[in-house]
């Protein structure tokens, strides 16, 4: 199993690591830990380089979850690090923040939609600074979506700690509306939940990176909104500094 400090502590940039085994078809790399995150709930995986203790350096251009390993997938052109290098694991961190920031924000939204509006998520995706979230509304004004920003910048303005914590199964699932999606995609037979809690506004099951408090999201614009479905609503939104 890879260790991956970003569970954990999301503003870990680098980490000492030791490469396990080589993936030549992949052209990819296994190590015993790592900062990067691989990718899910629609956060984009990092990206970053390795920097060998003895000279060399690899670009990493993502990275993927198999199982319970995390797997760095090294840019074309570059030989593969021998296992047993030891290497510093270095994530290309505005990039990380930029997502940390914009997935935050979306969980201001969802729970702003959530606790005004009782919609659940039906899907939603992001890139750096950039997002969207789709909800079970039946119909959609711009005057809802401006009151919905309004509030979604209340809650930022709120300076909120945002909480990670790692739950007992049982614990985690006495918690209500843990699930905020339609269908529930954690896998079955885990025995731990890790779940983000924005103090005060909403509490989910997610696996991805964010920051430490609201403050440091910025405001949030919404950009747009769309119809894809009868009842499914997309909100657009931008994150600014």
């Amino acid at each position: 199993m890879s260790e991956n400090l970003c569970y954990t502590d999301a503003y870990a940039r680098e980490t000492e690591a030791t490469v396990v085994e080589t993936d030549a078809d992949g052209h990819a790399v296994l190590m015993d830990r790592t900062v990067f995150y691989p990718g899910g709930g629609g956060q984009p995986a990092d990206s970053g380089e390795l920097i060998g203790d003895s000279g060399g350096s690899w670009r990493v251009a993502g990275a993927t979850k198999r199982g319970d390993e995390i797997w760095h997938t090294i840019e074309d052109g570059s030989e593969l690090p021998a296992p047993d290098t030891t290497v510093t694991a270095r994530i290309d961190w505005d990039r990380r923040h930029r997502l940390m920031r914009t997935h935050s924000a979306l969980h201001v939204l969802c729970g702003v939609v959530w606790r005004d509006h009782g919609a659940s998520v039906t899907g939603g995706n992001m890139e750096p600074l950039t997002g969207r979230m789709d909800f079970e509304f039946e119909t959609m004004s711009g005057e809802l979506v401006g009151e919905i920003e309004k509030r979604v910048n209340e809650e930022i303005d709120a300076d909120r700690e945002i909480r990670v914590a790692i739950l007992p199964r049982e614990e985690a699932f006495a918690i209500p509306d843990l699930i905020r999606t339609k269908i529930n995609l954690l896998p079955e037979g885990i025995s731990e939940v890790r779940t983000i809690e924005i103090a005060g506004l909403d509490v989910q099951a997610d696996g991805g990176t964010h920051v430490a408090r609201t403050s440091e999201i910025g405001r949030v614009h919404v950009t747009g909104y769309e119809s894809k479905g009868r009842i499914n609503k997309r909100i657009r939104i931008e994150v600014i500094d």
